[in-house]
């Protein structure tokens, strides 16, 4: 049985493709999902793709995930970058590699999003790459040793 990379989104994302598309573009969150299932199946795994505007519910996936010995986890954080301690004990609480991924290059925006919590216990960090960096990060993982 092919093990699960888990791909998980923060506050707003599911407003992908109409929010901001100058900055995030115009995929939408379904056609995302899609890119990365795809992306997964291909490299021979299987996704568990999600996106929640509630930091506990980002926290009981990163458990999860740990729980069923996910081959990895790529979390968008998005507005929790920045603020979630409760994120990053999640991470730290098991033994998942998770890759961070931002739509945008959060070092050449606003100050305030430079300093991610997440990044302290990421083993990548992919940013500016568009939704390309989901594939890429989920390649990243593959590439890895993704569990396996």
């Amino acid at each position: 049985m092919a093990k699960a990379i888990y791909v998980l989104n923060g506050p707003n994302l599911n407003l992908l493709g109409t929010r901001e598309p100058d900055r995030y573009g115009h995929v939408t969150l379904a056609e995302l999902e899609m890119r990365c299932r795809e992306t997964a199946h291909r490299l021979g795994f299987t996704t568990e793709f999600r996106q929640s505007n509630h930091e506990g519910a980002i926290v009981d996936a990163i458990q999860e995930a740990g729980a069923k010995a996910a081959a990895g986890i790529v979390l968008n954080p998005a507005g929790y970058t920045t603020t979630s301690v409760a994120l990053l004990d999640a991470i730290l609480a098991v033994r998942v590699p998770v890759v961070e991924v931002h739509i945008t290059n959060i070092h050449a925006r606003e100050s305030f999003r430079r300093n991610s919590y997440i990044s302290k216990a990421a083993m990548a960090v992919i940013c500016g790459f568009g939704v390309e960096g989901y594939t890429l990060a989920i390649e990243g993982l593959a590439r890895a040793g993704g569990g396996r």
